[in-house]
């Protein structure tokens, strides 16, 4: 069969590409879940120019291409600061300011998804603002929206497909060499399309696990 001889040649060209993808979205994740935790906390700001910057981030990010976010860190990178930045980082930069506008929105509506009179209760028994948000509130939102993370982790991971437009080794790119070693332009992507069909199943089904031994839990 084509497919698998094609994987069984190039086996190289796709292993790094999988293991760029996967390495590429995890990370993203990390430090896009870490930023979009920093803007969630200042869109609930009581501060209002806080919530004006955490809200325009968030249109911003959410109302452009992430096609055009790793094309403009990429490029603008060396054009605004003259600094040259290598392509997977360029592309780690990008996905992960990117993811973090949607987890910030989805550790938002976790926050907001707790009993307010969970906070009220708190501060009347003397607990700070900010205790009550790092011990009581954000523990219990942060159970809530784990699924939704995992979520977007399976979106990151075909979302980085896009990465290969600035020569970032994943597996699109490999779809590419592949193609051109092979003379076979479509092969090569079945083979990928399938790979990243694996990829994603397999961690939907996981979250899904997950998520029903949490609600077994509750």
């Amino acid at each position: 069969m084509v497919i698998i001889e094609l994987f069984t040649k190039y086996s190289y060209y796709y292993l790094a590409g999988i293991k760029n993808t996967i390495l590429l979205s995890f990370l993203s994740l990390i430090i896009g879940s870490i930023l979009g935790c920093i803007l969630a906390l200042l869109r609930l700001s009581d501060v209002k120019i806080f919530r004006f910057i955490s809200t325009a981030y968030i249109e911003i990010i959410r109302g452009t291409p992430i096609l055009v976010q790793i094309s403009m860190v990429y490029f603008g990178s060396y054009v605004l600061f003259g600094i040259d930045i290598n392509k997977f980082l360029s592309a780690l930069i990008a996905v992960a300011l990117n993811s973090a506008g949607y987890v910030a929105e989805i550790i938002r509506s976790g926050i907001q998804s707790i009993d307010k009179g969970q906070m009220e209760a708190s501060r009347s028994l003397g607990v700070s603002h900010r205790h009550t948000m790092q011990y009581i509130i954000l523990p219990q939102a942060i159970k809530n929206i784990l699924p939704a993370l995992g979520n977007e982790f399976v979106t990151l991971i075909k979302e980085t497909s896009v990465a290969s437009v600035i020569g970032t080794a994943d597996l699109m790119y490999a779809s590419k060499i592949v193609s051109s070693k092979s003379y076979k332009p479509f092969s090569p992507l079945v083979v990928i399309a399938i790979i990243y069909f694996l990829l994603t199943f397999s961690l939907s089904q996981l979250v899904a696990y997950f998520e029903r031994r949490m609600a077994h839990d509750d």
